[in-house]
C-alpha cells in the first residue's frame, strides 16, 4: 500500500468535507486528520487552532491536486469554496473573530442545504443548535441569578422563558442580520427563508453555539450579555413586572371587549420542522379579518405571540 500524501490543508471542517466528496466523486478516495481529534471543548497551541489535512494514496495525488485546481473559484486566495472574507461583516456584528472559520460556516448552514448537496460533505446546523440552546440557557441563569437575586425561582423562571423565546432570539438575529449570512438551499431560498424567524432564531443558537467552540465559556457569554444587555436593563427598571404578569392572550380579549369587538381566533397557519423541534405558526383573526400572525415553540408561545402583535396592530390604528 503506497504512502499518503496531503494535498490540502484548511481550518474549516466544511471545507475539508467538501473537498473529501469532490474527490470521491471523480473516485479517487481520500481522508481528512488533524493534529488532534475534535471535541466539545476548543483547542488551540499556542493561540493557533489546529488545521485539517486531506489525504490521497501517493498515486492519486497528481490528480486530486488538478480536480481541486479545477475547481477553484476565481477569487483571491483561491478557495474551493468562497467561506471565509464574506463572512467578516458578521464577525464584526457579533463582536467576535473566529480563528476557526469554519464553526462559523457550520453554524449559518441549513438542512435544506445539506438535502440539494451531491458531495455529501455538508453538515446543517441542527447538532449546534442543541449545545447552543443548553449554552445560552446557562448563561441567561447565570445572569438572572446575579441580577435579579430578589426574585424566587418561579419568576426567575419565567423571565428567562421570555428572554430564551424564539421570537426573541429571532429578533437578536435580525439585528445581527444573519438572515443574509444563511447557507441555504435552493428551494428554502425562493421561499424566503432568508426572513423565516424559525430559521434565524434556530441558527442564533448555532451560532452561541460556534462561539462557545471556538473560543470557550467567557466569549460566549460575553456575547450573550452584550446581546441581552438592553432586555435585562428593561426588566431591572420596571422589576421585571411586566415579563411576570404578561398574558397577552388577556390583554387582547380585554381590549377587544373594551372597543365593542368581537373575541379574537386563534388558528394554526403553519408546523415547521421535525417533531422534536417543530415550530407553530398561528395567525389571529378578529370578525373573520387576520389581524397578526406570529410563531413560537410551542402553540401557547406562539399564540401570546400572535397576541401581542394583534394589539400593537389594533392599538396603533
Amino acid at each position: 500500500m503506497s504512502e499518503l500524501v496531503v494535498i490540502f490543508r484548511t481550518p474549516s471542517e466544511i471545507e475539508a468535507n467538501v473537498i473529501k466528496g469532490l474527490l470521491e466523486t471523480h473516485g479517487i478516495m481520500s481522508m481528512i486528520s488533524s493534529d488532534m481529534s475534535r471535541t466539545a471543548f476548543p483547542i488551540s497551541l499556542n493561540d493557533q487552532v489546529w488545521g485539517l489535512r486531506v489525504a490521497v494514496q501517493e498515486q492519486d495525488a497528481a490528480e486530486a491536486q488538478r480536480i481541486i485546481e479545477s475547481h477553484r473559484d476565481d477569487v483571491e486566495g483561491g478557495r474551493v469554496v468562497p467561506f471565509g472574507s464574506e463572512l467578516e461583516p458578521l464577525e464584526r456584528s457579533v463582536g467576535y473573530r473566529f480563528r476557526d472559520r469554519g464553526l462559523l460556516e457550520h453554524a449559518l448552514t441549513h438542512r435544506s442545504r445539506v438535502h440539494e448537496d451531491a458531495s455529501g460533505g455538508v453538515f446543517d446546523n441542527e447538532s449546534m443548535e442543541f449545545l447552543g440552546d443548553s449554552v445560552l440557557g446557562f448563561a441567561i441563569a447565570d445572569l438572572l441569578f446575579r441580577e435579579f437575586p430578589q426574585h424566587n425561582e418561579g419568576q426567575k423562571s419565567k423571565l428567562k422563558a421570555s428572554l430564551v423565546s424564539s421570537a426573541s432570539l429571532a429578533r437578536l438575529g435580525e439585528q445581527l442580520d444573519l438572515g443574509s449570512f444563511l447557507i441555504l438551499g435552493r428551494g428554502e431560498e425562493k421561499t424566503g427563508g432568508r426572513r423565516k424567524h424559525a430559521i434565524i432564531a434556530d441558527c442564533y443558537e448555532a451560532l452561541i453555539a460556534a462561539i462557545y467552540l471556538d473560543g470557550g465559556i467567557e466569549p460566549a457569554r460575553a456575547f450573550i450579555e452584550r446581546q441581552f444587555a438592553s432586555l435585562i436593563e428593561e426588566a431591572r427598571r420596571t422589576g421585571a413586572a411586566a415579563v411576570f404578569t404578561e398574558d397577552w392572550k388577556s390583554a387582547l380579549q380585554e381590549w377587544l371587549q373594551s372597543h365593542g369587538r368581537g373575541l379574537p381566533v386563534y388558528r394554526i397557519i403553519e408546523e415547521i420542522g421535525p417533531p422534536h423541534r417543530r415550530t407553530f405558526v398561528i395567525e389571529v383573526q378578529v370578525e373573520g379579518d387576520p389581524i397578526a400572525r406570529a410563531e413560537g415553540r410551542s402553540k401557547k408561545e406562539a399564540a401570546q405571540a400572535a397576541a401581542k402583535a394583534a394589539l400593537e396592530v389594533l392599538s396603533s390604528g
